[in-house]
C-alpha cells in the first residue's frame, strides 16, 4: 500500500515543483485558517460533552476542553479512537466515571450518525452523477445498489437508536457479556429529545468544519476539484475512515490510501492529495494530542 502511494508520487513530472509549493504553503493564510478551524472543531465537541455531562457533573468550558484534548492524546495509542473515552473520564469524579462512559458513547453515536448520513448522500450523489459513468474505477463498486442499501440501512438504524435510546439500552443489556457490567453504566442513556437534537446539530457543525478544512487544504495544494463533488468525496472519505480498523499512530497510511483512491479519481495531483491528508491528520489529531498530553501531565492521574 505505502509502496504504491510512493510510486504514484515520484512518477509525477512536476514532483519537485509541487513539493516546493507544499513547503511554502505552510505559511499561507489558508493554512493558518485550517488550524484555527481545528480549535473551533474541538470547541464544538467540548460543547457536546458539556451538554451530555451536565446531569452528571457540571464542567466549565475550559475544564471540558482540557478533557477533550486529553482524550485526543490517549486516542493516538488506541484502535479506532476508543482512547477518547479514557482520556475524558480522567477529568470526571470517581463516583461519576461509570455514568460518564454512557454519555460519551452517546456523543460518538451522534457523530457517527452524521458521518453515515452524509456518506450515504455522497453515494447517492455519485450514483446519479455523470462523473464516473465511463470509469472502471472503485466507484463501480461503491455506488452499487447493495452498498447504497447497506449504508442507508446503517444510517437509519443509527438515527433510530440515537433518538430512541431506550431501544439501544435494551439491546445492549440483552448481550451476554454486558450483563456482568454495572447497571449504572446505562443509567444516563435516556435523554430529552431536545438535548439529543442539540448534540446532533453540534455534531453536524463539526462535520461541516471537517469538510471545509479538506476543501481549503486541497485548493491550497493545487488539487482542483469542483466544490460539490469535492464535498461528497470528503463525505465518502469520512465514512470509509469510520469503518476502517485503525490505530492513531499508524492511521496515516490508511488515510493516505483512502485519499488516493477517492480524490485521485478527479485529480492527478497525487502529491497534493497526500500532502492534504497528512496536513489535516497533523492539524486535527497530532497537534491536539500534544496539547492534551500537557493537560494530562498537569492532572494528578495517579491520585
Amino acid at each position: 500500500m505505502t509502496w504504491s502511494l510512493y510510486k504514484q508520487i515520484i512518477h509525477q513530472e512536476d514532483v519537485l515543483t509541487r513539493w516546493n509549493q507544499i513547503k511554502s504553503s505552510w505559511q499561507h493564510p489558508i493554512f493558518l485558517l485550517v488550524i484555527l478551524l481545528m480549535f473551533l472543531n474541538w470547541g464544538f465537541e467540548t460543547l457536546k460533552w458539556q451538554i451530555l455531562m451536565k446531569p452528571i457533573q457540571d464542567f466549565s468550558f475550559k475544564e471540558a476542553y482540557k478533557a477533550i484534548l486529553a482524550g485526543c492524546s490517549i486516542t493516538m495509542l488506541t484502535p479506532n479512537r476508543i482512547g477518547e473515552y479514557g482520556g475524558r473520564i480522567l477529568f470526571v469524579k470517581n463516583k461519576n466515571k461509570v455514568k460518564a462512559i454512557s454519555v460519551t458513547i452517546l456523543g460518538s453515536i451522534a457523530q457517527l450518525a452524521v458521518t453515515f448520513l452524509l456518506g450515504t448522500i455522497g453515494i447517492i450523489y455519485f450514483k446519479n452523477s455523470h462523473h464516473f459513468e465511463s470509469s472502471n474505477s472503485i466507484f463501480n463498486l461503491i455506488t452499487g445498489n447493495l452498498i447504497l442499501s447497506i449504508s442507508a440501512f446503517v444510517t437509519i438504524l443509527m438515527v433510530m437508536f440515537y433518538f430512541n435510546i431506550q431501544i439501544l439500552k435494551r439491546v445492549i443489556i440483552s448481550l451476554p457479556f454486558v450483563k456482568k457490567l454495572p447497571n449504572t453504566i446505562f443509567s444516563m442513556l435516556i435523554h430529552d429529545k431536545k438535548v439529543l437534537l442539540r448534540v446532533l446539530l453540534l455534531s453536524a457543525s463539526r462535520y461541516l468544519i471537517f469538510i471545509l478544512q479538506y476543501v481549503l487544504m486541497l485548493r491550497l495544494m493545487d488539487v482542483y476539484i469542483d466544490f460539490l463533488p469535492c464535498v461528497f468525496l470528503v463525505s465518502l472519505f469520512f465514512m470509509f475512515m469510520a469503518l476502517a480498523p485503525t490505530i492513531g499512530l499508524i492511521e496515516l497510511p490508511v488515510r493516505a490510501t483512502a485519499g488516493w483512491l477517492l480524490f485521485g479519481l478527479m485529480s492527478n495531483n497525487f502529491l497534493g492529495i497526500q500532502a492534504t491528508v497528512f496536513c489535516i491528520w497533523l492539524i486535527n489529531l497530532v497537534i491536539p494530542s500534544l496539547i492534551g498530553s500537557v493537560s494530562m501531565l498537569r492532572l494528578k492521574i495517579f491520585n
